[in-house]
């Protein structure tokens, strides 16, 4: 291992020299621009769409402008604090060494840029989601005739409701693939050979912004949720989404905040990031066209993410749901590898030996060609999509066993459920791993004796994955957009039987495609992050190339049998844990003055139970709003601090080990965390389908209890480890030049090392302690919980 990672191989291969596109490349980059402004316009053309269907009844309407209106003024509200935060590292970056002014100046506009895009992404995921679920909804609505009508074909009608959830997620996924790429072609054409260095800030600003929306949308939306379903499921005896339970606007609100915002500029970050680190390893391993061809395929995904959403059109002999869902995905997918295989063949030389602008010896003796190395790793990318989609939907579909065998478990209370849960999340984390890990291996094999090439392989087959993300974002989408209908038609009763059914059959496949979603970002994560670790080797090398240090010094080789290395790699996938659990924690806390503020209302206002009084439903999404806003800063903090404090105190080979802790737990941690939490979730609606004992009963409520622990699970911790990956690999990345200078350069500063390094240290202590000193608001000696003899199975909610 040592000689693999060893920073001192090939030195020769760092060309600094500055190069400008030739006038064909610059050509195709235009064109791949104006693909990604292509998708905008498409995306406006699916929110017409989209917004032209009916928003039902008065009551509706009411119920979903409470709901738009806490989700924008949350949304706001964190956006402000976020941005003050971004205002401090763009100064912060300008600090970093750099090989010119220009270099530093461009990387902080374009973080900037990289923190807008990701902002705006997630933001129109939400504006759009809260104004089509209404929607949703009322189409549902239709599947019950009205008096004197005739009966209404109903598997229409889960057809209408479907297509309107499904290209509001598809208005989504366009606006992430279109801003990611449109970014990353600016870049390429302004800087050219230097867009590598620029591309690091426009990573960094998507990552960031994107890991405080996952964390905080997900504190609010599991809080309102764990609260809602605790207090109202299983105390009072009340459906998911009455009216009479005051946390039920902030659960609709925090699934947009959450679910949608936060997952939406989740996943521009991975499709950012990945375009990242395919940029900076192609210009070393393909030379003038590894700036250019790592562009042609994602925009070849933009142009087939078009085709796959408008595919995802259900038929009658579907078996569910599910079924158009596959449908859409597998045909971008297969379309996706054709195309990249014509460019492929038609942009590649035959040869590597006549690649221009490669100066690494290894590259320009491969005997293999070009052509067949790039299809073969976006290949292994297309591929480990489509697996992944399969091995998350077995262990999170209600009608597969996984699924099954947590609800029978039910029959023998919570406890078995949450054992049953926790198994099969650990067992998938293990197959996904093994996945992703034999993908990654495969594409770097491909390189041969290359290690540059290997690393641009496996950077290849995360731009094969992104081909997809398209589809995976509009899959993301439609799981809040249809559990948000559900919620709107119960508070309002103006959706009975029928539509009742169609909008609970659209939740359990949604609930699905959440979990699938969560399972291809995580492998986009590690498929960046490995590349971004090439990166980071080269880094390094670069810079002990300019102090003129020895790479077999302790603190530059990482050889991980030096101890300081592998206590590196002890931390990295400590962090993942630590991280984990403020997650999880601050989830608790928030969830916790919620139940005692729902009982609170319960007690004090007894009418609420016969409708004759109304919840005061704002306080609950205030309650939530400052948790979340409040819980932002020690996940960001220790996700920033954490590597410069390893970084600066046990040196870039420590740090090198570090990122790989965290890569390989992050992997194993963020998988186990969304398919045990999807599986509880989906356990509970096969229950409330009528299964062992239905709603109301035992069964029922152990589910409930599951579900509960799973929320954090899947929508809070777990999908941000993800970005947490990758602010880590950036900030390495951006901070090893300045290690190495402080450390083995003529102008070694030990003092300043060890000041930068402890007041990291200092920062995140106090952000942990600070975390920890937080308790619970509220409560008194008669928040002792309550539980109905005899819960009714179904209310009349207030019209």
């Amino acid at each position: 291992m040592a000689g693999l990672f060893d920073p001192q191989q090939s030195y020769d291969s760092i060309s600094l020299a500055a190069a400008v596109l030739t006038d064909g490349n610059r050509t195709i980059v235009i064109v791949i621009a104006a693909v990604a402004l292509l998708a905008l316009v498409v995306a406006q053309l699916l929110v017409r769409q989209v917004l032209a269907a009916g928003e039902g009844t008065e009551s509706m309407k009411k119920i979903a402008a409470a709901v738009q209106e806490g989700a924008n003024a949350y949304l706001a509200r964190q956006l402000r604090t976020v941005g003050i935060f971004a205002v401090v590292v763009f100064f912060l970056l300008l600090l970093l060494p750099a090989d010119d002014w220009s270099q530093r100046a461009g990387r902080s506009l374009f973080f900037l840029v990289g923190a807008l895009f990701s902002a705006v992404t997630g933001y129109i995921g939400m504006r759009l989601a809260v104004r089509a679920n209404v929607r949703v909804a009322a189409a549902a609505r239709e599947a019950t005739p009205a008096p004197g009508e005739s009966e209404k074909d109903l598997t229409a009608v889960s057809h209408k409701a479907m297509k309107i959830a499904f290209r509001t997620g598809g208005v989504v996924g366009m606006f992430t693939v279109g801003l990611g790429l449109l970014g990353a072609s600016c870049v390429v054409l302004v800087y050219a050979a230097d867009a590598p260095k620029v591309l690091e800030g426009f990573g960094l600003g998507a990552a960031l912004i994107a890991m405080f929306m996952r964390v905080g949308g997900g504190i609010f939306t599991k809080a309102a949720d764990v609260g809602a379903d605790l207090v109202g499921k299983v105390e009072q005896g009340i459906p998911e989404d009455d009216p009479r339970n005051a946390a039920t606007i902030a659960d609709n609100v925090g699934d947009n905040v959450g679910d949608c915002a936060g997952m939406a500029a989740d996943l521009f970050e991975s499709y950012a990031v990945t375009l990242v680190a395919a940029l900076i390893l192609g210009k070393a391993a393909f030379g003038d066209l590894g700036l250019v061809f790592p562009l042609i395929v994602p925009a070849i995904g933009v142009v087939t993410a078009m085709i796959g959403v408008f595919a995802v059109a259900p038929r009658r002999a579907d078996r569910s749901g599910m079924s158009a869902i596959n449908r859409g995905f597998f045909a971008s997918a297969v379309i996706s590898l054709v195309l990249v295989a014509v460019a492929a063949f038609v942009y590649l030389p035959s040869s590597f030996a006549e690649l221009k602008g490669v100066t690494d010896a290894a590259v320009q003796a491969h005997d293999g060609d070009p052509r067949l190395l790039a299809l073969a790793a976006v290949a292994i990318g297309i591929v480990l999509a489509a697996l992944i989609q399969q091995l998350t939907g077995y262990f999170t579909e209600t009608d597969r066993r996984p699924v099954k065998d947590i609800g029978k478990s039910a029959l023998t209370g919570p406890a078995t459920v949450i054992l049953a849960g926790v198994s099969i999340g650990l067992e998938s984390a293990v197959y996904t791993a093994l996945l992703i890990g034999l993908s990654v291996y495969g594409a770097f094999l491909l390189g041969g004796t290359s290690i540059m090439l290997a690393l641009f392989a496996v950077a290849l087959a995360g731009t094969g994955l992104l081909t997809t993300v398209g589809v995976i974002v509009a899959m993301d989408t439609f799981g809040p957009v249809s559990d948000n209908a559900q919620g709107i038609a119960e508070m309002s009763g103006d959706v009975q039987g029928a539509g009742a059914q169609v909008l609970t059959d659209l939740d359990a496949v949604g609930n699905t495609t959440k979990a699938i979603t969560k399972g291809i970002a995580i492998a986009t994560a590690v498929l960046a992050a490995a590349a971004l670790f090439g990166s980071y080797r080269d880094a390094i090398a670069t810079a002990v190339a300019d102090v003129g240090a020895r790479a077999t010094e302790l603190t530059l080789s990482m050889d991980i049998s030096q101890p300081n290395n592998l206590v590196g790699l002890i931390l990295g996938a400590a962090v993942v844990f630590l991280f984990s659990g403020l997650a999880i924690n601050a989830v608790s806390r928030s969830a916790g003055a919620v139940v005692y503020e729902v009982r609170r209302q319960f007690r004090e206002h007894p009418g609420i139970m016969d409708y004759s009084e109304k919840p005061e439903y704002g306080r609950v999404v205030d309650i939530c709003t400052k948790d979340a806003l409040r819980e932002l800063a020690t996940p960001g903090l220790l996700a920033v601090m954490a590597p410069i404090a390893v970084g600066f105190t046990l040196g870039v080979g420590a740090l090198g080990a570090y990122l790989a802790g965290a890569i390989g737990t992050g992997l194993l941690m963020a998988v186990f965390l969304a398919n045990s939490g999807g599986a509880w979730d989906n356990a509970k609606k096969l229950v409330e389908d009528g299964h062992h004992g239905g709603k109301g009963s035992e069964a029922h409520a152990a589910t409930v209890i599951g579900d509960t622990v799973g929320d954090p699970f899947k929508d809070t911790a777990g999908p941000a480890i993800n970005p947490l990956l990758k602010v880590m690999n950036l900030v390495a990345l951006l901070i090893a030049p300045a290690i190495v200078q402080f450390g083995h350069g003529a102008d070694a500063s030990p003092g300043v090392r060890a000041v930068i390094a402890t007041v990291a240290i200092l920062v995140i202590i106090a952000a942990v302690y600070a975390s920890k000193r937080r308790s619970v608001a509220g409560g008194d000696d008669d928040d002792t919980p309550r539980r109905v003899a005899n819960p009714p199975d179904e209310v009349t909610p207030a019209r």
